[in-house]
């Protein structure tokens, strides 16, 4: 359901052509509505409670059920419209049904980008940021995320710690975002640093890469929820996608 679904639905209700009990029935169904496929649950009125539709993690889910869910939502929603986590085999056959889908293989990520309502503040931008090259999937992720949630998005990937003078290259953007991403393997240094720059919220994203004694990115995780540097908040692993959404909703207060 969209906001132009809820327009109309008033308009039906000022001239009459809707009661007051029909409008609230219909109201309390759609925005909690859902249709049942048996082995997936499909939430209809997330667009409107949230502003975004439904998102699908892909993982686990079959080619038959993430085509049948996607469509679904394709056919039913109005904005942009994610599939995360997917595969390249995974696309090539949900493409069959729905060829305005994308596939980003870096973020790993089947999308629609149709909603053209969003006018992208550049004033109030999300800056991306990582330690190395190998923290770019998780990076792509969020910056994809942000960006279909209609948010301007820009980048700076490999200033980690290692060689701290590339990162004071890139003091002008810190500065000047509205909101930080921080996405560091390894031992996660670069969100205490960068949360110590910038007057903004930073969004730490630890990653899996690293060796041994990094524990799949538990040290990384570890380090940046021990962060001494204020205002540095921080999700799970490798969940660029969490990050992407938390400041796309920062940024939107």
């Amino acid at each position: 359901m969209t906001e132009n679904f809820l327009v109309e639905l008033l308009r039906r209700y000022k001239s009459g052509a809707l009661t007051e009990e029909e409008t609230l029935a219909t109201l309390k169904k759609s925005s909690l509505a859902t249709e049942s496929f048996g082995f997936a649950n499909i939430d209809h009125g997330r667009e409107l409670r949230q502003g975004f539709p439904e998102v699908v993690y892909s993982p686990g889910k079959t080619k038959e059920q993430l085509k049948i869910i996607f469509k679904n939502l394709y056919e039913r929603n109005a904005g942009n419209l994610i599939a995360s986590r997917a595969s390249r085999e995974q696309f090539e056959f949900l493409r069959e049904e729905i060829p305005a889908a994308i596939y980003d293989e870096t973020a790993r990520m089947i999308y629609v980008d149709r909603d053209k309502t969003f006018k992208r503040d550049e004033r109030r931008k999300i800056l991306i940021m990582t330690a190395g090259t190998s923290d770019i999937p998780v990076a792509e992720e969020a910056r994809l995320t942000a960006y279909l949630w209609g948010n301007a998005v820009s980048t700076c990937y490999d200033c980690g710690v290692a060689g701290i003078h590339r990162l004071f290259a890139h003091m002008e953007e810190i500065i000047s975002a509205n909101v930080i991403i921080v996405v560091a393997g390894m031992e996660g240094a670069l969100a205490s640093v960068v949360g110590g720059l910038t007057s903004r919220p930073v969004i730490a994203v630890p990653t899996s890469v690293g060796y041994g004694a990094s524990f799949q990115g538990l040290a990384a995780l570890l380090a940046m929820l021990n962060s001494c540097a204020a205002g540095v908040s921080v999700v799970n692993i490798d969940n660029g996608f969490g990050a992407g959404v938390l400041a796309a909703k920062i940024n939107r207060v």
